[in-house]
């Protein structure tokens, strides 16, 4: 169990076949089943991109998709905004970045370690302070419905469009990206 906390304390993105090698590599003779029962014993479990990162918080406001139909046919009328992982040797980072949908043209980006809102405001609020859109799309995920990343964005007019419910293909050029 030490060796097992050392080795998830430098990697903790080790899950568990990862761990039985490591293991093995020293001299060990254990198995799968055991490595995963000591894990859960200790409560370690690799850190890895989870599904659902998209959840929404059911107390924030989500605004309709307002793009159906619409005829895109300018910059700067529909911006995209998405959160992406970025898989490292020791993990992962996540990408948020706002396109235009007419160019198609990468206005901006963050990195984080974490999923909370503070890069994404940050980063749509660098964008904004130098060049505006009409409407702004995103999905439902709780890092763009809260009222800390909509709020700005209302009070420069800009109306906020949001993907229904797995409906990836409403959001698809910053998807493709």
């Amino acid at each position: 169990m030490r060796l097992l906390d050392e080795q998830y304390t430098r990697t903790p993105c080790y899950g568990v076949l990862k761990m039985v090698a490591h293991l093995r590599n020293l001299g060990h003779v254990v198995n799968a089943k055991r490595v995963r029962r000591l894990l859960r014993k200790m409560g370690l479990e690799a850190v890895y991109q989870k599904p659902n990162t998209s959840q929404r918080n059911p107390e924030h406001k989500v605004y309709p998709y307002l793009l159906r139909g619409l005829v895109i046919d300018r910059c700067d009328q529909v911006w995209s905004t998405d959160i992406t992982y970025i898989r490292l040797a020791s993990g992962f980072v996540y990408l948020m970045a706002v396109i235009d949908w007419y160019s198609r043209y990468v206005l901006g980006w963050a990195l984080s370690t974490t999923l909370d809102a503070d890069f994404c405001i940050e980063a749509v609020g660098t964008i904004t302070e130098r060049q505006q859109c009409e409407i702004f799309n995103t999905d439902q995920g709780a890092q763009f419905t809260t009222p800390r990343f909509t709020q700005p964005l209302l009070d420069k007019g800009i109306k906020i469009s949001m993907d229904g419910r797995g409906r990836a293909l409403d959001n698809i050029f910053v998807e493709r990206l």
